[in-house]
């Protein structure tokens, strides 16, 4: 079944999209990421994500404007819920961009990570699925991970520190002081 495959980066694709071909899947790679922070962060990803598809030949779509902008305007008073609004607006651009071209499935390799929530990221999916009248595919591809990690590894593409928002950012790295 043909499956347009919301992908955030090359090492989230490595084993995701493996396993969707031994599933019987026929996945097309779509890169969409509005959340991503740095534009310079986005651009690396994008960079491995195409050095992957070169080399496993695997289909590719782009979407070439970096709209940190519409990310920031859905999420600015709403830093709780911003995974939520995120995963939203990724997957609804994938799930337009498949209805577009006659995709029947559409699925997204955020699933594989053990950060995410997956169940928000299903709920989300299957809503839009109903909406545009498409298959979301939410095969658990978490147990995974470990290999997908491993293969960037070994294919040399770079693997990010965290999610890639802003906030994400500033989870990883900033540690406030402890009052005393």
């Amino acid at each position: 079944m043909d499956l347009l495959l919301h992908t955030c980066c090359g090492p989230c694709a490595t084993y995701s999209t493996e396993y969707l071909i031994q599933q019987g899947y026929a996945p097309t790679m779509y890169y969409y990421n509005p959340n991503i922070h740095p534009y310079q962060e986005w651009g690396r990803r994008k960079e491995s994500l195409e050095k992957f598809a070169a080399r496993k030949q695997l289909p590719l779509l782009l979407e070439e404007e970096y709209e940190l902008s519409a990310f920031l305007q859905q999420t600015v008073f709403h830093e709780q819920e911003r995974c939520g609004f995120c995963y939203r607006m990724r997957l609804e651009k994938t799930a337009r961009k498949a209805k577009e071209l006659g995709v029947p499935a559409f699925g997204t390799t955020l699933l594989i990570s053990p950060y995410q929530n997956r169940d928000l990221i299903c709920q989300v999916g299957g809503e839009l699925a109903a909406e545009f009248n498409l298959t979301f595919c939410d095969l658990d591809l978490r147990p995974g991970f470990r290999r997908s990690q491993q293969l960037a590894r070994e294919y040399e593409l770079y693997r990010q520190g965290y999610c890639g928002c802003i906030f994400s950012e500033r989870d990883r790295y900033y540690k406030p002081k402890q009052k005393a």
